[in-house]
């Protein structure tokens, strides 16, 4: 158990960081007004480790009225793999269909130049660069993100790898600052009157499924890896509400990229004993199968 001194000095190191990162970089402070984002704004969403059954049953209005929600499967059954393939523009699709974006091998919403196929007048957005972020930013947008899961960790050797090209990045430290992270993107990019890449990793649909203000214990976790006591209905049930906190949580940054484009995806779900299977990290049809919905401007 960490010390009083050794939390608080962790703390300062982690708000550094961020401020440090964000310093002399691009920025419009505002909060989230309806319809003011850039029309060639993206907002990218990934609800971590969000199952597709889980999305389907659940109310979520603010997202649906993104668009149709689409079931299709992930680049990767954890999380560093799928973000990192998202980064370079193989967002979750499905293969056997033959439209612009729920394949991206038939239309991409974010191609790299010089990456895979070339491109074709049905991709979104053409760019150059290491990775879509960067790419974003040799063209003038300003670029924020925040990440919730330890992936996304910027005081990682990993974790920095994947986020080091954004211009304002917070590391949220755990999987329950969904309001923290929304502040911190709306003080960075809400109201921008230039196009943004704005990027969110939501953690609440991950491990233990607890959402701020949930009435169950955070530490009464139903769904890991080898161990006894798991149980599929809670798990469910956990997950569900958490996406419907997360729904209410999204819907002024939703409303502000009305004009805008937007995707929100889950990067992978998780086994809930399925062939005896829990949690993620490994190939299994419940673990790929994830919802994606998006809107093109």
């Amino acid at each position: 158990m960490p010390s009083p001194l050794h939390r608080h000095l962790r703390d300062f190191t982690y708000a550094a960081r961020t401020a440090w990162r964000s310093f002399g970089s691009r920025r419009c402070p505002g909060p989230w007004e309806p319809g003011s984002q850039h029309r060639e704004s993206l907002l990218l969403i990934t609800l971590d480790s969000c199952r597709w059954d889980t999305f389907e049953s659940t109310p979520t209005p603010n997202i649906d009225a993104v668009g149709t929600a689409h079931r299709v499967m992930a680049p990767s059954h954890f999380t560093f793999g799928s973000h990192a393939a998202m980064f370079v523009g193989f967002t979750p699709g499905d293969g056997l269909r033959s439209e612009p974006i729920v394949n991206p091998k038939f239309g991409k919403l974010v191609r790299l130049h010089g990456g895979g196929t070339p491109s074709n007048s049905r991709d979104r957005f053409l760019l150059r660069g290491r990775s879509i972020v960067d790419g974003f930013n040799r063209i003038g947008y300003i670029t924020a993100g925040t990440g919730a899961v330890k992936w996304f960790d910027d005081g990682s050797l990993a974790g920095a790898g994947l986020v080091r090209d954004f211009q304002h990045y917070m590391y949220a430290r755990n999987c329950w600052s969904l309001r923290r992270q929304l502040g911190f993107l709306a003080d960075k990019v809400g109201g921008a009157r230039q196009p943004v890449f704005c990027f969110l990793n939501v953690g609440e649909t991950h491990v233990p499924y607890w959402h701020e203000g949930a009435a169950w214990d955070r530490g009464t976790v139903t769904c890991r890896p080898f161990a006894e006591g798991n149980d599929r209905t809670e798990s469910a049930r956990r997950q569900g509400e958490c996406l419907q906190f997360i729904d209410r949580a999204l819907g002024p940054m939703l409303a502000a990229f009305a004009n805008a484009n937007i995707m929100v995806c889950g990067d992978h779900g998780d086994a809930w004993g399925e062939d005896g299977a829990w949690e993620h990290g490994f190939h299994h049809s419940k673990v790929i199968e994830v919802p994606m919905t998006f809107r093109i401007s």
